[in-house]
C-alpha cells in the first residue's frame, strides 16, 4: 500500500515542517563553590539568609540547535559575610524547529530551563553535601510565570517608551 501525503504544501511550494522539539545533551558546562568564612562558616548558630540568582541565556548553535544555559548563583550570609557562594551553569543542546518566533521564545524561555533547572539543583546539593553544609533543596521555579512576566515588563516598557517618545 503507496503512503500519502497528507501535508498540503505552503503557497511558496515548500511543505510547512511539522513543529520539533528534543533534547539532544544535557551538561554541566561550569560550576564554582567558595567558602570565605572557612572553617568559621561551620561554627555558626543561626541559619544563612540564602540569596539566589537566575539567568538564562541562548547561543543559536544552527538553523536547528540551541543551547540553552541555566545560570543559577546561590549566595548564603551570615550576619552580611558570605559563608558560601555556588555558581552553576547547567547547560543543555535543544534541536527546535518547525516553530513560529512566539512558540520558539516560549520553548527557548520557559520548557528548556524546566528541564535543566532539576539537574542544576541537585548539583547544588550535591557540591553543598561535598562541602559540609546541609543542602538547600531548593523548590521548583515556574519558568513559565517568570517567562510571562518577563514578557509583560518588557511590553510594559516599550509603551512607556513609546508614550515618552511621542
Amino acid at each position: 500500500m503507496a503512503e500519502e501525503n497528507t501535508q498540503e504544501p505552503q503557497a511558496n511550494g515548500q511543505d510547512k515542517a511539522a513543529p520539533s522539539f528534543s533534547i539532544k545533551r544535557v551538561y554541566l558546562k561550569d560550576l564554582s563553590f567558595e567558602t570565605p568564612m572557612g572553617l568559621e562558616g561551620f561554627n555558626q548558630k543561626q541559619a544563612p539568609k540564602i540569596e539566589q540568582e537566575l539567568n538564562v541565556q541562548v547561543h543559536r548553535v544552527d538553523e536547528v540547535h540551541h543551547e540553552v544555559v541555566l545560570l543559577l548563583t546561590i549566595t548564603a550570609k551570615i550576619e552580611e559575610r558570605v559563608a558560601f557562594l555556588i555558581e552553576v551553569k547547567q547547560a543543555g543542546l535543544f534541536a527546535i524547529s518547525g516553530m513560529d518566533n512566539n512558540m520558539m521564545a516560549q520553548i527557548i524561555n520557559a520548557n528548556c530551563p524546566n528541564i535543566l533547572f532539576p539537574y542544576a539543583r541537585e548539583t547544588i546539593d550535591g557540591i553543598l553535601t561535598r562541602g559540609s553544609f546541609a543542602p538547600l533543596m531548593l523548590p521548583p521555579i515556574n519558568f513559565d510565570a517568570v517567562f510571562a512576566q518577563a514578557l509583560s515588563s518588557a511590553q510594559k516598557q516599550a509603551a512607556e517608551k513609546a508614550q515618552a517618545d511621542a
